[in-house]
């Protein structure tokens, strides 16, 4: 019997015009961001600043937050690059330093704006997951499956628990407030939790 290949399909075309809109739209988001935090990131103030219509803003996003948490998740990624400096030791705690003077200064308010947002608003909350929580930690995943193939950290710990060692009380102090996010700090809740992860 003969066999019959399924024909080939072509991939869905992007549009240029709409991933420029979309873009334009975060960049001008970003933009506000950092000078005035998530109450500037209107919608309105977004459409003016892109010149991109409401309209088409809301096609690809349900609310303001949204697209806010989307913007702020590529303005972070850009924002830390991910260390390399040869040992898991070092390059965790680097990206540890790294993150909390990131949340430190101006980021940490937006950040902590953004979150208390999306608590209201459960549409946001999925764009703040997919394009701000995802993305970190995805970055974190690498410096953590390079430290595995090198035998540095314990197999039997997953990324995902490794990751809310590190990472959350970073978050946590940001919020409560009861403790500063200073270089030494960070280094101090960095060295705490590795000695229970590294191999």
């Amino acid at each position: 019997m003969t066999r019959v290949d399924p024909p080939e399909v072509d991939p869905p075309r992007v549009n240029p015009r709409s991933v420029r809109a979309h873009n334009d739209v975060l960049a001008a988001t970003v933009a506000l961001l950092d000078e005035g935090g998530l109450p500037a990131a209107t919608v309105d103030a977004i459409s003016a600043r892109s010149g991109v219509s409401k309209a088409t803003i809301y096609k690809h996003w349900p609310n303001r937050t949204a697209v806010a948490a989307e913007a702020f998740g590529r303005r972070m990624a850009d924002a830390i690059p991910l260390p390399d400096t040869g040992n898991a030791r070092d390059d965790l705690a680097e990206q540890v330093r790294r993150v909390s003077a990131f949340y430190a200064g101006h980021h940490g308010r937006v950040f902590a704006q953004l979150l208390a947002a999306t608590v209201a608003e459960p549409e946001a909350a999925r764009f703040f997951r997919e394009f701000f929580l995802d993305g970190r930690r995805q970055a974190v995943a690498v410096l953590w499956d390079r430290a595995l193939s090198r035998g540095e950290v314990k197999a039997s710990v997953s990324v995902e628990t490794a990751i809310d060692l590190l990472f959350g009380p970073l978050i946590f102090r940001l919020l409560a407030g009861h403790a500063p996010l200073t270089v030494a700090e960070a280094d101090a809740i960095a060295a705490a939790a590795l000695t229970g992860l590294l191999a």
